[in-house]
């Protein structure tokens, strides 16, 4: 069994692109978007769960998923690449999660790179949602959240390239 491989970072960062590339290079792992997996799992859409129920009922339904994931897994033997939500690491215990029961790689792009891709494939992405501009608020949440992703992740790989394969091969070669 290999180990369960994470994918941090902010929004627009690729851990979507990334996780699909290395799905392809580690066919025996089974990609799972956290995301995708909340809203299959509640029937819901994150805007929906958001709006409905707020960000603290989101992060508490992340936490249990990512039980529920190390759970199946542990009794499975199965092996996951976990594309997570941009802000799944600000709950402490999520990041014990992650560090504990995956290899974590966070995927560090720039403000520049960030705006420019969020700009291209907006979404709907409930923590934008603030009436500042998406510079200014991009930057906001990455004061508090860069520092996060540094001190969860096993290792930083630059996410500044539209080159997905090619980040998907610089995690390859760091397990």
């Amino acid at each position: 069994m290999m180990d369960n491989i994470s994918l941090i970072g902010f929004m627009g960062s690729g851990k979507s692109s990334v996780g699909k590339e290395l799905s392809k290079l580690l066919p025996s792992m089974e990609l799972i978007d956290l995301d995708s997996y909340i809203e299959a799992m509640t029937g819901s859409t994150i805007p929906e769960i958001f709006d409905s129920e707020g960000e603290a009922a989101f992060r508490k339904m992340e936490k249990a998923a990512l039980e529920d994931i190390f759970m199946t897994g542990e009794l499975t033997g199965a092996s996951y690449i976990l594309s997570l939500g941009g802000g799944t690491v600000m709950t402490e215990a999520c990041r014990r999660m992650i560090r504990r029961d995956t290899t974590c790689f966070y995927l560090k792009a720039s403000v520049d790179t960030l705006v420019r891709n969020l700009e291209k494939w907006p979404g709907d992405r409930p923590m934008l949602k603030s009436g500042k501009s998406l510079r200014s608020r991009v930057e906001e949440l990455m004061a508090v959240r860069g520092p996060v992703y540094e001190k969860t992740a096993h290792h930083i790989i630059n996410a500044d390239s539209d080159d997905y394969l090619a980040a998907a091969l610089d995690i390859v070669t760091s397990l």
